[in-house]
């Protein structure tokens, strides 16, 4: 690596974010897997906590390298941020979203990954400014209610980022569609957050088409939430 920052962490900060960068790189190829980004479109990050006890700032983030190929994308690859999205480690410009992700793991501590896709049906709704509304079961689950738009903001600096927070603070869902651009998703890890952006898309395209048939039914409020919670607290291996 032509940049050797990371040093000054020491051994156990160098170890967890190696782990980061094996994690990061093989769920870069579920994007493409499950057809939500074409060419380099799109991006994985997760958070590397420096000091558990210390301020968030002194956190880092492993994220894609700029303008390469999924199929290019190795462990090695993975570019090393600190949160005011400077390079830490890497021999490659980092991610034209990195200032959005570092925002975004500045503002809500309890977010541990984000990603970023140009998935088809949920831009589509990005494009039009337009939530998705809570019609379906599986949404009531994963997102807690409609899926909600965020302002338009230009790439390159942490008005993305800014967008992210000011939309989901406060709401249950991990994905928000960025007016004109496309949605970026949050969880507690990366691989929480590659799981939202595979849900986000594939209820965008059911509610689509549903409304090719007509007018979706809504589903009560009181249901929702007692679907959320039960999905959130009950479901699966615990």
């Amino acid at each position: 690596m032509t940049t050797t920052a990371l040093d000054a962490y020491g051994p156990d900060v160098r170890e967890a974010v190696a782990r980061a960068r094996e994690k990061v790189s093989a769920l870069h190829a579920e994007l493409p897997r499950w057809g939500l980004v074409v060419w380099t479109a799109g991006n994985v990050s997760q958070r590397v906590v420096v000091d558990p006890a210390g301020p968030s700032e002194r956190d880092l983030l492993v994220i894609k390298p700029s303008g390469v190929t999924y199929d290019e994308l190795t462990p090695e690859s993975m570019v090393v941020c600190d949160l005011q999205a400077n390079l830490v480690e890497g021999d490659r410009a980092p991610s034209s979203d990195t200032a959005a992700h570092a925002y975004v793991y500045t503002h809500m501590p309890h977010v541990g990954g984000v990603v970023h896709t140009h998935s088809t049906y949920a831009t589509a709704w990005a494009a039009r400014a337009e939530p998705v509304p809570c019609v379906l079961t599986m949404m009531a689950d994963e997102f807690g209610g409609d899926i909600p738009i965020g302002p338009f903001a230009l790439i390159g600096d942490d008005s993305i980022g800014r967008g992210i927070v000011e939309t989901l603070r406060g709401s249950r869902s991990p994905a928000v569609l960025m007016r004109n651009h496309g949605p970026f998703t949050i969880g507690k890890d990366a691989k929480a957050a590659v799981k939202a952006a595979v849900m986000v898309e594939e209820v965008a395209r059911t509610v689509h088409i549903s409304r090719q048939l007509g007018e979706p039914l809504p589903i009560a409020q009181s249901d929702i939430d007692s679907l959320y919670a039960r999905y959130q607290n009950v479901y699966g291996q615990h």
